[in-house]
């Protein structure tokens, strides 16, 4: 358990338009079940009455390039809006990282994280540069925006305020192989203030980072058994694209190398060790709490994931860029568009914005460029 100093800081607050002319494909919809992860294929037609959010988004909108402007570090991973004013961050901002680095285009060397103004013609502007980012896949804002970052190829879990300065980076086996995925839990934890979440694409494991009352982190690993490929940086599928709904204390969790989504309902209360992912089911104490959302097509090589305003999730397939909006309540594929109809490859960090269909906005990192842009209305 490693001790800090930093609690209050860490938990504080607890160009152009381009019409989409491809239509919102509506697809066949799998419904998962409790304990067996693999659902029919064919199970489930659209539901009724239900139109799905992205329906009313139009536009494409490029914010700006994420390229590092004084190292040239690019191809954007993480993405995270920040909630709130300070340091070098301001509400609404978007912070990106970059995988790769700037004098070789080498994927996995990048070490910068960047902040760009939700507007377009925005310019990054550096938020931090360390070796200790080298290869940030993920990125997760606490209340007050502080990042925690999964940094693949440095393997370790670094912590920074929001001036850019790294406060501690965790680092060591069981707890921080290869990290991938990143989500914050909120005010929710066991220990009576909040928790990260975070995956690792060595073993496959999910761990859940406690914070506990009086400022120290407390490592658990919920779950294990998902698949990876043992991919080099660029060639990676893990569990990733996590995301966390405070409002029925679940964890989403992208089975990149599956083609599904997991959900970990009561994920607060999951023991150390209580889930086991064995290929189509799940075991342990907590396998109850695990189940499959939806799987198989039309996911293809998934890798983020954004949470909407409704409890809906959006999906970035990396293997032919189409954004997916699935009801994870129903387990039903709602609809999809393609968001980069160049190269595969192209979809990374997704988050989502906005309190309504008509206010909701999708920014995503768009690789085949260096870009942040955004889906809207």
């Amino acid at each position: 358990m490693t001790s800090i100093n930093y609690r209050q800081a860490l938990i504080a607050g607890v160009g152009g338009a381009v019409c989409l002319l491809t239509a919102i494909a509506v697809t066949a919809m799998p419904t998962g079940t409790a304990r067996v992860s693999r659902p029919s294929a064919a199970a489930g037609f659209v539901q009724r009455n239900v139109t799905p959010d992205i329906l009313g988004l139009h536009h494409i909108v490029t914010i700006g390039s994420t390229v590092d402007p004084i190292n040239g570090d690019q191809n954007p991973y993480g993405l995270d809006v920040a909630k709130s004013t300070s340091g070098k961050i301001t509400a609404g901002d978007l912070v990106i990282s970059n995988f790769n680095d700037g004098a070789n285009n080498i994927q996995g060397l990048g070490t910068t994280l960047e902040v760009l103004h939700p507007t377009p013609g925005s310019k990054p502007q550096r938020l931090a540069q360390d070796t200790r980012l080298t290869g940030t896949a993920s990125i997760a804002l606490s209340p007050g925006d502080n990042p925690w970052v999964a940094s693949f190829t440095a393997n370790d879990e670094p912590v920074l305020d929001t001036s850019g300065n790294i406060l501690v980076a965790l680092a060591g086996a069981p707890f921080y192989i290869r990290p991938w995925g990143q989500a914050f839990s909120g005010t929710k934890g066991p220990y009576g203030v909040a928790a990260f979440y975070e995956s690792n694409a060595n073993n496959g494991s999910i761990n859940r980072i406690n914070i506990t009352k009086n400022g120290n982190f407390k490592p658990q690993i919920i779950a294990t058994g998902f698949g990876v490929n043992h991919g080099v940086a660029g060639n990676v599928l893990a569990p990733a694209g996590l995301n966390y709904d405070a409002k029925v204390d679940t964890l989403y969790i992208v089975d990149s190398k599956n083609n599904r989504v997991v959900a970990f309902k009561n994920v607060t209360s999951i023991p150390p060790h209580g889930i086991e992912v064995e290929g189509d089911e799940f075991g342990g104490p907590s396998a109850s709490d695990a189940r499959v959302v939806v799987s198989g097509m039309p996911l293809a090589a998934p890798l983020s994931s954004a949470l909407l305003f409704d409890g809906h999730l959006v999906v970035g397939n990396t293997a032919n860029n189409l954004l997916i909006e699935i009801d994870p309540k129903a387990g039903k594929f709602l609809g999809s568009i393609n968001l980069d109809k160049g190269a595969i490859g192209a979809l990374f960090g997704i988050v989502a914005v906005g309190t309504s269909k008509a206010t909701t906005q999708i920014f995503f990192n768009d690789d085949n460029d260096n870009t942040l842009k955004v889906l809207e209305k």
